[in-house]
Order: C-alpha cells, then structure tokens, then sequence
C-alpha cells in the first residue's frame, strides 16, 4: 500500500511540476519556473525515498533536496514581491 501512495504522490508532484512550466513557458515568468523545479525535486525526493530502505529516509540528502526546494519557493515568492515593488 505504501508502494501505490508513494507512486501517487510522485505522479501529482510531476503533474503539478509540468502545471507550473507550461505557465512559464507562456509567461516567460521565473515564478512559474521556481515553483516548476522545486515540485520536480519534491518529485525526484519521493522517488529516491520509495527506491531506498526505510533506514536510509534518515539521511541529510533527504532532508537537503527538501530544503532545496522549499528554499526555491522563497525565493520564488520573495523574487515575486520585489519585483512588484519596483
């Protein structure tokens, strides 16, 4: 069972990923594109946690490609307001 949710959640992390390019492909917006790249790391994580033993989800590399992408979305959304400000 934890096979099937784990593969769903992949599967919704790269359609939400493709979501976000196809908008930054139209709006040439970098928004778009960080929020694009962070959900496909989210996407390559869940992948590599399902492939490997539950001993390993302990690791940094987990915890780094997590802070990655949540580190894009800041940025994304702080690139977004300073941006506007201007």
């Amino acid at each position: 069972m934890n096979e099937i949710l784990t593969g769903a959640i992949v599967a919704i992390y790269f359609v939400i990923g493709m979501f976000f390019l196809r908008f930054w492909r139209t709006t040439s917006d970098r928004f778009f594109l960080l929020f694009s790249v962070s959900f496909l790391i989210e996407g390559v994580n869940r992948i590599l946690m399902g492939t490997w033993s539950h001993e390993m989800e302990v690791s940094p590399v987990f915890y780094l490609l997590r802070f990655l992408s949540f580190s894009l979305i800041i940025v994304a959304i702080l690139d977004k307001n300073r941006s506007r400000d201007k």
